[in-house]
């Protein structure tokens, strides 16, 4: 599993929120040049809340000009700049995303949010030693966040420092024990190494955690399937393309980081004839050349 870098933390946005609202715009003074500064910030962060809300419900084309105007009005507010680069983040535009980052990160260099921003915009850019030292970077002022872990650990993964992956996977799992996503990982790469019962072990943990996680139900219903245990691994396999049909794509499952082994496995149980009519009924749930049933 591959998780996105949230668009903004939880706290980013309820410290926005807390500041004061905008101010009523005023009648235009004839003669009067100066400008306001404490009113335009406060209209910046205004809009800074706007592109927040709109951000969270995906209005991505909505959100960036109202943080860039933000950033313009508000422009020693570095989490206005934290914002601006998160959206830049999501729509993949990484040299803009990385400019906002630095320019929050100069304002406030000891919020750890931003160096995993940046952290994850270079590894979206498969710039992984570049991640590394950013994710390291923000572990050193934030050392027990799960999810700063667990983004180490995937970056240790893709340059094949597999042991310092999986430490960084037990680290996240010791600070939170229901984050499957680190416990799914582990599963991936023991599964890569042949050690498949370990890797069964750890996907059974994850499917534990969280009965909706389709990743993990696949990868375990696919090991299942191929060490012989057939009827579980089918019924497992149905059942996570029931939550998650993207997991049925093999392009979308190398880009959450399964390896070759895994995949040549899971190409073979989705052309299962069981797997297929399950995928078309997904597909089509109401087939029209059925008659419904009585």
């Amino acid at each position: 599993m591959l998780k996105n870098v949230k668009l903004i933390s939880f706290l980013v946005v309820c410290s926005l929120w807390s500041m004061p609202k905008a101010a009523q715009a005023q009648a235009l003074v004839p003669h009067t040049l100066q400008l306001d500064t404490g009113k335009l910030e406060k209209q910046g962060l205004s809009l800074a809340q706007e592109a927040a809300q709109l951000g969270q419900f995906q209005q991505f084309e909505l959100a960036l000009p109202r943080a860039k105007l933000a950033s313009q009005l508000a422009p020693q507010n570095d989490k206005v700049w934290f914002l601006l680069g998160g959206l830049h983040l999501q729509t993949k535009k990484f040299d803009e995303a990385i400019a906002a980052l630095k320019k929050a990160q100069s304002l406030n260099p000891k919020n750890p949010d931003v160096f995993f921003a940046i952290g994850s915009a270079n590894f979206q850019q498969q710039k992984y030693p570049a991640a590394i030292a950013s994710y390291q970077a923000g572990l050193k002022l934030k050392p027990n966040d799960p999810e700063g872990l667990f983004d180490l650990g995937n970056a240790y993964y893709m340059t094949g420092r597999l042991p310092d992956a999986i430490a960084q996977y037990q680290k996240a799992v010791s600070h939170d024990q229901k984050f499957w996503p680190a416990i799914n990982n582990t599963g991936l790469i023991q599964y890569e190494q042949g050690d498949i019962p370990s890797a069964i072990k750890q996907w059974q943990t994850a499917v534990s955690l969280d009965k909706q996680a389709a990743e993990p139900l696949l990868a375990l219903a696919v090991a299942l399937y191929t060490k012989g245990d057939r009827q579980q691994g089918l019924a497992m396999g149905e059942a996570a393309i029931r939550i998650d049909q993207r997991y049925a794509d093999l392009d979308f499952l190398k880009q959450n980081l399964w390896g070759e082994r895994l995949l040549s496995d899971t190409k073979k149980f989705l052309e299962l004839p069981r797997i297929q009519a399950a995928l078309q009924q997904k597909e089509s749930p109401l087939n029209p050349s059925q008659p419904p049933a009585q």
